[in-house]
């Protein structure tokens, strides 16, 4: 079992940036060979990709929403990984959820494990 705890969200004015950080502690396999991502999930909306790396942080997946704006990386020596936010929209303004897997789908099924929640707030 791997317990995933998100830091780092909160108040940010559209246009600023903001980094978002999930650390990952468990037993079970090395974390390096996990597949991480991040979905979103706005009030009233349903959660939503944002964004994934591969294991060792070979590939990188990103959303339409977010590509040229949004960074994923991880830090394998640290068990965490890591959303740089810039140029934030007020549309970003969700709870961000990090996950643990095998890929990077795009979808919350193939997902294993997921954090808590982060929230993050674009003011206007």
């Amino acid at each position: 079992q791997v317990q995933l705890v998100e830091s780092g969200g909160g108040l940010v004015q559209a246009g600023g940036s903001l980094r978002i950080s999930c650390a990952a502690s468990g037993p079970g396999r090395t974390f390096s060979s996990y597949g991480l991502g991040w979905f979103r999930q706005a009030p009233g909306k349903e959660r939503e990709f944002v964004a994934a790396i591969s294991w060792r942080g070979v590939s990188t997946s990103y959303a339409d929403s977010v590509k040229g704006r949004f960074t994923i990386s991880r830090d394998d020596a640290k068990n965490t990984v890591y959303l740089q936010m810039n140029s934030l929209k007020h549309e970003d303004m969700a709870a961000y959820y990090c996950t643990a897997g095998a890929g990077l789908a795009r979808r919350e099924g193939p997902w294993n494990y997921w954090g808590q929640g982060t929230q993050v707030t674009v003011s206007s």
